[in-house]
């Protein structure tokens, strides 16, 4: 629900907030009449408070696309420098021609420019992106110009990031009125008496549609601005400034900003998800104490100088279960890759917690995951090269090259498809040719050379020593449960550790394609452990079923079993396009199943990977402690 500037002035009082610094970025105090700086940024589609509003875009349109006609500042406009991350998630900066001085103008109704002959081709263009729900960006002192609104749920006053271009309205059918009016609103804070800091930008578009040549009068009562589409017209775009002290200090500025919705979901999710965790861990222990020691127990109490024969269980595949697996070099490279995307979430859900990544530093969770990837490198070379030994393969080099490469090829060309789906849009999300060099640079420059490196002491360290002997002659597989069977098993265990996330991957999918801040960083770490706890003990489970069904060939069964929630995130993608998306044209849709596909990769790499390195461990301790013959 969006407030009127009337009922908003009433509301704007600093509210109780319990928070901390978040690093990264230094206040900057203005004097009495400094000029302050106003950036503009791409335009984005957005998801409206409307119950039923569904994203109708992909595409992110530059600010100074020429079609949209806005106001620029003499000389023209400047791109200002960002970020790895910020470019790759479709930051484009320019500086404006707004001219704001800390505390002078207030509410003076000025003039920003007025743009003659504006055609019917670009108003057809403006009509469209309205259609659309397109919003305008704007930063100010590292703050994002908003919107006052109101939470439905908990009635708390939010400022909900960026501000419509225009508006559907009329009857009987909608006519896109563009928003040429802004009311702008400047909270600051006064920390020491001759010195200012902003704390809050909030901007109130409104369109009017008087004489364009006229004097401004800014009178938002008028009927509004809509666009001919059959003949050429004049655009005034005018301003008013307001300046309101406020008790928050700088260092919670971003309270207001990072509202929580309903956070009733997010613990229901958690302890949902701890509840499923805890109910496996005591199912997979009393499997592990109870079955298990009773086998070993037998095992080792059959007297061997008798002629005794078991004839079912876990002990007959003794001699085939460490037995080297078909593809070993592809597993090994999987695993590989695997961890090296463990270690990255891990360690930027780290430095998210510790509120490193602050929101006033664009891009920069994009910038720390890419630049742990690119130095985690060796890792992913080290479990490569090692599980390839133990897994019996002898052709290293081959094997350090592609864990170096291949990933990187497969997701660098992807990639590259995606951008030039934005190129042909007209996008200006699409990333220029010198970040795709730096990402090459990082890529096949760092982490490439680093992956070597580890390779060469995952090879010196060597294979890990099994616990039994192979048998030379592989042993018949009797035919097992239908449930047991590789992609049967892999979407049954998949649905516990998918329930355990799929309320995180709806806000994240909406941070992701619908332009919203995501920062439950807290719920998203707390979720990401539970997911890997809950994924490293279904995959046992069904390895302990495998393996009593007398089916040794469990190494990439292990794998899919773990990685079996990613064909559930992969259909929940599906589920959340026909759900929350209207997509129309072509490049859109494969926009986002290209996205999809990469979060459904790296979710089967990492949980993949969880499953079988924790299926490893457990089959290894299980043929530790019976006694072989």
């Amino acid at each position: 629900m969006r407030l009127k500037p009337s009922v908003a002035a009433a509301l704007l009082v600093p509210a109780c907030a319990q928070a901390f610094y978040l690093p990264g970025a230094a206040p900057h105090d203005y004097v009495l009449g400094e000029p302050i700086a106003l950036f503009v940024n791409a335009l984005t589609p957005k998801l409206m408070s409307k119950d039923d509003s569904k994203l109708k875009s992909m595409i992110n349109y530059d600010y100074y696309n020429p079609k949209f006609r806005f106001c620029e500042p003499e000389g023209g406009p400047v791109k200002q420098p960002e970020s790895l991350g910020a470019i790759l998630f479709g930051d484009r900066i320019f500086n404006s021609p707004y001219d704001i001085k800390m505390l002078n103008s207030n509410r003076t109704c000025q003039t920003l420019c007025t743009v003659p002959d504006v055609t019917g081709d670009e108003a057809k263009f403006i009509n469209d992106r309205i259609r659309e729900d397109y919003e305008l960006n704007w930063l100010v002192d590292g703050l994002p110009a908003a919107e006052m609104k109101i939470d439905k749920r908990s009635q708390e006053v939010f400022f909900d990031q960026g501000f419509n271009l225009g508006s559907n309205e009329g009857e009987p059918t909608p006519q896109p009125a563009l928003n040429n009016h802004y009311d702008v609103v400047f909270r600051y804070h006064k920390p020491t008496a001759n010195t200012y800091r902003i704390v809050g930008v909030l901007v109130w578009p409104s369109s009017i549609g008087d004489s364009q040549t006229e004097t401004a009068t800014c009178d938002t009562s008028s009927a509004p601005l809509i666009l001919s589409e059959a003949h050429n017209q004049t655009i005034r775009y005018t301003y008013r400034v307001t300046w309101n002290e406020s008790d928050t200090s700088w260092a919670t500025r971003w309270d207001n900003y990072l509202h929580l919705f309903d956070p009733r979901i997010h613990w229901f999710s958690l302890i949902n998800s701890v509840v499923i965790v805890v109910f496996l861990c005591v199912m997979v222990s009393m499997i592990l104490v109870r079955s298990v020691s009773r086998d070993i127990s037998r095992y080792n109490a059959i007297d061997l100088s008798e002629d005794v024969q078991e004839d079912w269980g876990w002990k007959l595949v003794h001699g085939e279960v460490f037995r080297t697996p078909q593809n070993p070099m592809v597993l090994s490279i999987m695993v590989g890759n695997g961890a090296q995307l463990c270690a990255m979430v891990g360690v930027t859900l780290v430095f998210a917690l510790l509120g490193f990544l602050s929101p006033s530093n664009r891009g920069s969770l994009a910038t720390v995951m890419m630049v742990c990837w690119s130095f985690f490198g060796s890792i992913g070379g080290y479990f490569s090269s090692r599980l390839y030994a133990t897994l019996g393969g002898t052709n290293r080099r081959k094997n350090s090259f592609l864990t170096a490469t291949i990933l990187p090829s497969i997701v660098f060309a992807i990639f590259f498809i995606l951008n030039l789906c934005l190129l042909t849009a007209g996008s200006s999300g699409a990333v220029p040719f010198g970040t795709m060099l730096l990402i090459v640079l990082l890529w096949f420059g760092i982490s490439a050379p680093l992956s070597a490196i580890g390779s060469y002491f995952g090879s010196k360290k060597g294979a890990v020593q099994h616990p039994v002997r192979v048998n030379q002659i592989p042993r018949q597989i009797p035919p097992g449960p239908k449930y047991l069977r590789p992609w049967s098993a892999a979407l049954l265990s998949g649905i516990l550790p998918f329930g355990a996330a799929f309320v995180e991957l709806y806000f994240v999918l909406t941070s992701l394609f619908a332009s919203r801040a995501y920062y439950a960083f807290g719920f998203l770490a707390l979720t990401a452990g539970v997911v890997g706890l809950t994924t490293a003990t279904v995959t046992i489970l069904f390895t302990y079923f495998i393996l009593c069904a007398e089916e040794y060939r469990w190494h990439w069964r292990a794998f899919l079993t773990g990685g079996g929630s990613a064909f559930w995130v992969f259909a929940y993608g599906l589920f959340y396009w026909a759900t929350r998306l209207s997509l129309d044209s072509l490049s859109g849709v494969v926009i986002y199943l290209g996205y999809l596909i990469l979060i459904t990769l790296v979710d089967f790499l990492v949980t993949g990977t969880i499953g079988f390195l924790a299926s490893y461990w457990a089959v290894r301790r299980l043929y530790t402690a019976i006694r072989i013959d």
